[in-house]
């Protein structure tokens, strides 16, 4: 038992001999670094010479080596965003702003697809729209010029159909379309086909590229002036000479087309018209307030080898210019097609057409009328027309007098045409007024 304890002692001995130096290791293990940390090459350096260039060679060298020291941050604190959970959420997250159509609003987008009945539209909405049905049919010829892809105009006619599609219009940006054609093609002068669909006592009624249109009869050519009833039906080359969305006014002319050379020359022909000049012309128009003529001005006289060159300007005779008498209608005396002459009145700038007169070709009646008949005269003349008031008697071209309805035998009869005679009672020749009575054998009860 004692050996055992005492070899039992000694090895414990052992082991605590044999742990010291482990501890003086770990020691030296741990201030080992410390006397790095603390000990730098600048002593050695000191100590090595006493040559000034290696000393500031080795400073430059501890310099260099020595580790830089980063600088102390604060903490970032790191928030994290709640996921959106709704789509109102996931949009606000976008800045995504969702288009919702309303009835009656004109919107734009972009087609994406056109079928032989339908064509889509992306308009920025959750769903696309579409131009369909009937909607589809009115616009077919403006949707034939369109193609996927391109960026036009629509009107909302209903904001949801069973399939969730917003259902458009195109009649309007049709419409839009057309009069934007027409306008261009007036600025670029070009030729359209039109085709004939009705006749009115005005000129013809044409349809030009699905739109109705209409050419006056000043507005055909020489050829066709007095024949365009015929034109029904037929189609004919014209040119836009005034186009107004405004006023839904829009006007074609043929001459344009069949006598471009000579409307070339229209402001040549403006600057050689002479007020008060005679020109001969051609009735182009019939109207109530007056006649439209086609007036000939003479450019440059004839030669051996040249005919006459004669530009052509439209011009208009009013109704009181027709003639001294008064005219009912300008149809009474003349009809599209004839020839005449005219006295050029005036210009208007605004519209380059003349003022024309066709009465002024004569001297003015009424000028020394008192002279030619004086008061108390007998004279015949013939009924022109009834009035509540009373009786007109033309007595000579352009001269109506009047024989007032309290002269008139209440029996008597008086129609147009009849031939009567009657007194002259006065005569003013500044207001072109007349008094007349009847000649009779008996005096008319109530007579004055």
């Amino acid at each position: 038992m004692s050996q055992t304890a005492t070899a039992t002692k000694t090895s414990k001995k052992g082991t605590a001999k044999k742990a010291a130096p482990a501890e003086k290791k770990i020691e030296k293990k741990i201030v080992k670094p410390e006397v790095r940390k603390t000990s730098t090459t600048r002593k050695p350096a000191k100590k090595v010479t006493s040559a000034p260039t290696p000393v500031k060679e080795t400073k430059k060298a501890a310099v260099e080596t020595k580790p830089a020291v980063k600088p102390k941050t604060a903490p970032v604190a790191v928030v994290v965003a709640s996921q959106p959970k709704t789509m109102e959420e996931l949009l606000k997250t976008t800045n995504y702003k969702m288009f919702v159509a309303q009835k009656g609003q004109t919107i734009k987008g972009r087609i994406t697809a056109i079928g032989r009945k339908s064509m889509n539209i992306d308009t920025g909405g959750k769903t696309e729209g579409i131009v369909a049905d009937k909607e589809f049919d009115m616009a077919k010829d403006y949707i034939t010029a369109l193609k996927v892809g391109d960026e036009i105009e629509a009107q909302v006619v209903s904001e949801e159909n069973n399939l969730g599609q917003v259902l458009l219009s195109l009649k309007q940006a049709a419409f839009d379309a057309r009069w934007d054609y027409f306008t261009q093609a007036m600025k670029d002068d070009q030729e359209l086909e039109a085709k004939g669909v009705d006749v009115n006592k005005g000129g013809l009624i044409v349809l030009v590229n699905g739109v109705r249109g209409f050419v006056p009869s000043s507005q055909f050519g020489k050829e066709l002036v007095g024949k365009y009833m015929q034109l029904r039906g037929k189609t004919i080359q014209v040119k836009a000479i005034e186009v107004d969305r405004e006023k839904n006014r829009l006007i074609f002319s043929e001459r344009h087309v069949s006598e471009a050379d000579e409307i070339a020359q229209k402001s040549q022909a403006l600057n050689a018209v002479k007020i008060r000049e005679i020109y001969e012309g051609v009735v182009s128009g019939v109207m109530p307030f007056g006649l439209f003529v086609t007036v000939e001005v003479p450019l440059a006289k004839a030669t051996k080898d040249k005919e006459e060159t004669r530009g052509q300007v439209e011009g208009l005779v009013h109704i009181s210019e027709i003639s001294w008498e008064k005219v009912a209608h300008p149809r009474d005396y003349h009809k599209i097609g004839d020839r005449l002459k005219v006295r050029v009145l005036g210009l208007d700038e605004r519209t380059s057409k003349l003022n024309l007169s066709i009465k002024q070709l004569s001297d003015d009646p009424w000028v020394g009328i008192d002279k030619r008949y004086e008061v108390g005269m007998s004279i015949s003349g013939t009924v022109s027309r009834m009035e509540s008031f009373g009786a007109f008697i033309n007595v000579e071209p352009g001269i109506d007098g009047l024989i007032h309805s309290s002269k008139l035998d209440p029996d008597s009869q008086l129609k147009k045409g009849d031939k009567v005679t009657v007194n002259v009672e006065s005569v003013d020749p500044e207001q072109r007024r007349m008094s007349l009575s009847l000649v009779l054998t008996e005096l008319p009860m109530g007579y004055k």
